[in-house]
């Protein structure tokens, strides 16, 4: 995906799953809500969970937001970097600039027309991506009307020792 493509995926979404590690060395990976602001994903995480425990342990974090049900459909953003936590921690309502516009995207997309409700239990993440990997296989054109009668067709497996298309 362009980084235009990106924004306007993230912008339409409204899932991440977040993957910390467990002091087991275990993947810890959970659906949570998020904002998309300045090229940084925004998580309000609930201060007693698993992964703020994990996070505070190692901040190395990796998101996926992803779509589509059938194959040539199929597109998404993984998100790879350290996490930050910004704000107070709960979040209590405080000033805090960095945090405004994160706020406002959240309340907008989540809050049903009311504002950001501070519940003493939640605070914010913020992931700036160390690596960015996107696909979008709408773009791959897996639709041909005269050989599928319009139904998408499966690319056929990779010859034995070589690479699946990506």
């Amino acid at each position: 995906m362009t980084p235009e493509e990106r924004d306007a995926f993230l912008a339409e979404q409204r899932t991440v799953r977040v993957g910390t590690i467990n002091p087991d060395g275990s993947a810890h990976v959970t659906p949570v809500w998020y904002s998309w602001h300045d090229g940084s994903l925004w998580v309000l995480s609930i201060t007693r969970s698993q992964r703020w425990a994990n996070l505070q342990r190692d901040p190395r974090m990796t998101a996926v937001i992803d779509a589509g049900e059938d194959y040539f459909e199929l597109r998404g953003v993984e998100l790879r970097g350290r996490a930050e936590f910004v704000g107070e921690q709960p979040r209590l309502g405080g000033p805090e600039p960095r945090l405004e516009e994160p706020e406002r995207l959240f309340a907008e997309r989540y809050g049903a027309g009311q504002g950001l409700i501070y519940d003493g239990r939640h605070a914010w993440i913020r992931l700036a991506a160390e690596k960015e990997v996107s696909w979008d296989f709408r773009k791959l054109g897996g639709i041909d009307p005269a050989l599928s009668g319009g139904e998408p067709t499966v690319p056929p497996p990779a010859p034995p020792g070589h690479s699946p298309p990506a």
